[in-house]
């Protein structure tokens, strides 16, 4: 059962990120569930989570996978009914674990009846609930905006004669946020979900919600190669991070706060620019903009240590810190840095200050999945193909077992052959494996205030070696991660936890990290 506490129950809690189409298929039609879910909670309770973000479940054509609404206050009949959705909601907050579900406020899909009304005429009441433009003088599009996917920004309506802005798939027009009627439509969705009991909201590119009112051509980027996603040609000063996007962060954030909800915010920004979506005292924005440093940084103990110092200072007075090392957009953390020191990323992850969040399969440590081309799913491969930018490699299904165990009949996804011997049954029963890590972490994590909301202090790098304490009022911790190739040496302590399991007291193995008490 859950419990309130007096402290912000997501500042010690561990999130687990779920692609539901891809985690567990109840029916047999090869699609991920919500009844899915609900089956496999006990592994996530025996995993130490306290919290799931679930990735769309509305209704969607799935031009995008969900991305793509159609009803902000429904369940496509792929993952269930809103009926599945309240049981797993309750059955979840009965094992303890509380349920965010992602907003997509950016674009809906093409088929949104509220985008159906606005391009039937110039003249529809809800024509101004999506970004509409007349031509350039040219006849082509308005500005230079390049979609995230490639191409440009805009796509041409030969009925009304005018261009709809789209920041991804033309399926996908972007809602006009400068328009009130707008957000009250948006925030009312989100209350119905608060009503119905949900924890919190991942929000989607929460930067790109509001464009600039002028539309102006953002500028060249100077840094751009061939090789690149075509995103790139162009500085995104335009059409992305806008100011006025603080005060819808603000009563997104006002109507959380009446639920004891919390808000994830996904911004893929600077530092400095990610720091204002905290929000102020007066005005505060959502509760965690996501930081993707450890998903950017080169893996070495230099440039770690100085992102985790950098990023520290730069938190406002009272933000509360949050770490994540993928998602279902990036690269597995297993395959960036190898299998070994993957093992050494849970262990950072896992105690460093913040509330960290998990993406399913890291915990196995799959890599990212071979995808034959004639099965290739993802719009971003299919539109720039070649360029690394697909998708589908992190989204395969998940094995539960050495034959698959995802389904009893065809995976909408192709189960990865390497991921097999990886499977969740296997490692579950192994106390060396990756999962088996990974529920020690957490459950350390779970006992141990100065590992979940502790202080974090001494951060430094002696070559190939990271170290940090961690502490909570005379309860004293220092973590040493050995990120080479080479052993290292290391000054004797009380092992708490290593991720090679027994450990030479002067020595650290390549690739191991330690957690030591400090007296």
């Amino acid at each position: 059962m859950i419990v309130s506490s007096a402290q912000p129950w997501w500042q010690a809690a561990t999130i687990y990120q779920i692609y539901p189409r891809s985690f567990a298929d109840s029916d047999g039609d090869g699609i991920g569930d919500l009844n899915g879910i609900a089956d496999r909670l006990d592994y996530l309770v025996d995993l130490g989570i306290d919290a799931i973000w679930i990735s769309p479940i509305y209704p969607s054509p799935m031009a995008d996978f969900g991305y793509d609404v159609a009803d902000y206050t429904g369940i496509d009949p792929r993952f269930g009914t809103l009926a599945d959705f309240d049981a797993l909601l309750e059955k979840a907050h009965a094992a303890g674990i509380r349920v965010l579900l992602d907003f997509v406020p950016n674009h809906s899909s093409d088929r949104h009846d509220w985008f159906v009304e606005s391009r039937a005429s110039r003249d529809n009441p809800k024509r101004d609930w999506y970004i509409w433009r007349d031509p350039a003088p040219d006849g082509g599009p308005p500005n230079n905006w390049i979609s995230d996917f490639g191409g440009p920004a805009w796509s041409f309506d030969p009925a009304t004669g005018q261009y709809y802005s789209r920041a991804f798939l033309p399926e996908q027009p972007d809602l006009n946020w400068r328009n009130p009627e707008v957000q009250a439509a948006m925030l009312a969705a989100m209350r119905f979900w608060f009503d119905r009991g949900v924890d919190g909201f991942r929000i989607d590119v929460q930067w790109h919600m509001v464009k600039h009112a002028d539309f102006p051509d953002n500028p060249r980027n100077p840094d751009f190669r061939e090789g690149m996603g075509d995103m790139h040609r162009v500085l995104q000063l335009h059409s992305t991070d806008q100011p006025e996007v603080h005060a819808i962060a603000t009563a997104m954030r006002q109507q959380a706060d009446e639920f004891g909800a919390v808000l994830v915010g996904e911004i893929y920004l600077p530092i400095p620019k990610l720091m204002t979506y905290y929000g102020t005292s007066d005005a505060p924005g959502v509760h965690l903009p996501f930081n993707f440093q450890l998903i950017e940084a080169n893996w070495n103990a230099a440039e770690l240590a100085t992102r985790i110092v950098e990023y520290e200072a730069a938190l406002p007075e009272g933000g509360w810190p949050n770490w994540v090392l993928g998602n279902h957009d990036r690269p597995r953390i297993a395959t960036r840095v190898g299998l070994a020191q993957a093992r050494v990323a849970a262990m950072l992850l896992l105690t460093l200050r913040g509330t960290p969040t998990l993406y399913q399969g890291d915990e196995l440590g799959l890599t990212d999945a071979q995808v034959p081309a004639d099965k290739v799913q993802d719009p971003r491969e299919l539109r720039e193909p070649g360029l690394g930018l697909g998708r589908d490699p992190v989204r395969t299904p998940l094995p539960w077992t050495a034959v698959g165990g995802f389904t009893a009949g065809d995976p909408w996804l192709p189960i990865d052959p390497a991921h097999l011997p990886l499977n969740a049954e296997a490692q579950a029963s192994d106390p060396e494996s990756m999962l088996s890590l990974y529920r020690r972490l957490l459950a350390l994590r779970c006992a141990t205030p100065a590992l979940a909301t502790g202080a974090i202090g001494d951060v430094r790098a002696d070559g190939d070696v990271l170290t940090y304490t961690r502490s909570d009022g005379t309860d004293r911790y220092r973590i040493v991660l050995n990120l080479g190739d080479r052993p290292a040496s290391v000054e004797p302590g009380n092992v708490f936890l290593s991720t090679h399991g027994t450990t030479d007291p002067v020595t650290l193995r390549p690739a191991e990290g330690r957690i030591l008490k400090v007296d």
